[in-house]
């Protein structure tokens, strides 16, 4: 359903495109499918038009279909939809568990467990990453790269950082205030909080983000905020941008 409009004039999306930009899925692939289904009813009432669908990261963990998430997205899209992947910070922490299975055990403590029992690993092999020391790390990780795909493992070193489209900025957690959206961090890009979400800076366009929860989308002069908390309350976001105009979409 459309549960909001927007009537601000300030940022302009490209001439002659629609743009669809979806928040924080964390493995619920059952809001995916019936956002997706919203999009696509929102889409024929409006004229035909080459469509960008940017899914802003957090595409795992917490929920309970990770695997299912990424099957569905590198599954593709007919036309008139481009996609746009967009690394999250819990794709980031996913690779570094890949990487350095010490190093990258906090994954686990942030819904990584979730990830690798949707990839068919067993809870006794998961615990024993927890509590099993760098054996047991060492182990869950030969498991897991044993059962992961291999589009899933291209999908996720593929992700992007950022695009930008028109005078829209699209990236994961938001962007570091003070610093041209072109010298922008991996670091901030993925994982800043406070710093962007309570400045009132022009960043230079508004930037669409997830990462930081709140119970409505965030529609601001500066930036849009579309995670919803989609793991937990079950409503997924997406805002729709064409020409000034700006609309959100949810389960």
């Amino acid at each position: 359903m459309i549960f909001r409009t927007s009537d601000r004039k300030q940022a302009i999306a490209p001439d002659g495109a629609r743009l669809y930009a979806v928040g924080d899925i964390h493995g619920r692939l059952d809001l995916l499918e019936a956002l997706l289904c919203v999009i696509e009813r929102d889409q024929k009432r409006r004229a035909d038009l080459p469509v960008a669908l940017i899914f802003l990261g957090d595409y795992v963990d917490r929920g309970p279909d990770s695997k299912g998430v990424v099957d569905r997205l590198i599954r593709g899209f007919p036309a008139p939809y481009t996609p746009v992947f967009l690394k999250g910070n819990h794709e980031a922490l996913l690779l570094s568990f890949l990487d350095d299975p010490c190093a990258g055990v906090n994954w686990l403590r942030n819904g990584g467990d979730d990830t690798l029992l949707s990839y068919g690993l067993g809870l006794e092999t998961i615990q024993l990453a927890f509590w099993g020391g760098r054996n047991g790390q060492d182990e869950a990780v030969r498991q897991f790269r044993a059962a992961l795909p291999d589009d899933h493992l291209r999908f996720y070193e593929g992700l992007k950082l950022f695009c930008r489209l028109g005078d829209y900025f699209f990236t994961h957690a938001g962007v570091r205030p003070n610093v041209p959206l072109d010298q922008q961090s991996e670091e901030d890009l993925l994982w800043i909080r406070k710093e962007f979400i309570t400045s009132t800076e022009d960043f230079g366009a508004v930037v669409v983000h997830g990462h930081t929860p709140s119970r409505h989308p965030q529609d601001l002069r500066n930036r849009i905020g579309l995670d919803t908390y989609a793991v937990r309350t079950g409503k997924l976001t997406a805002v729709g941008l064409e020409g000034s105009r700006r609309w959100f979409l949810s389960t």
